[in-house]
């Protein structure tokens, strides 16, 4: 393996919009040159999302998984929560460790940390051990240090101006 065909670790962070967005990117550009890509969404619950109906037709390349029970800050079970985070977490480990994917995007996995959830430091040590020749993306907002100084791309999303404020709900075909 040569330099410029290392995996990297790239972390999409920040309060602005985009985060989820351009890790299905990277997955529809990863898919497109019939690499197995595997994606894990940690917090994303019962929602229909346009983007699980689009990657359907990528089933024999595409392991998609929504392992959350929704956005934690409306949690109606805490506890529940923490749970099903924690089995989402060592069902991402395992996903690393067999090493049958060119990308796996953990998607929403920062929030984990914020939440106290998972150990950030556990969480970079699974990170940084993988193989040397796969991808990873991780997503959220609130990305720690440790996480950062791993990485070798960070992107942060600023949010400058956002419809929400003026009264413009969440639509379909954009936010979901």
């Amino acid at each position: 393996m040569t330099d410029s065909e290392k995996g990297l670790l790239m972390v999409f962070t920040g309060n602005g919009k985009g985060k989820t967005t351009s890790a299905l990117g990277l997955t529809l550009r990863a898919l497109g040159h019939g690499r197995r890509v595997c994606f894990i969404q940690f917090i994303k619950g019962s929602w229909q999302y346009g983007e699980l109906e689009a990657v359907k037709q990528h089933r024999d390349l595409l392991d998609f998984h929504v392992m959350g029970r929704g956005f934690t800050w409306k949690s109606d079970d805490l506890e529940k929560d923490i749970a099903v985070a924690r089995e989402a977490w060592e069902f991402a480990k395992k996903i690393i460790t067999e090493n049958k994917h060119h990308l796996v995007v953990l998607d929403e996995l920062t929030y984990l940390v914020t939440y106290n959830m998972i150990d950030e430091q556990e969480m970079v040590d699974v990170l940084t051990s993988r193989d040397p020749s796969m991808h990873i993306v991780v997503t959220g907002r609130g990305a720690g240090k440790k996480l950062i100084e791993a990485a070798d791309l960070v992107t942060e999303m600023r949010e400058i101006k956002h419809p929400h404020k003026q009264g413009v709900k969440a639509q379909k075909g954009i936010e979901f």
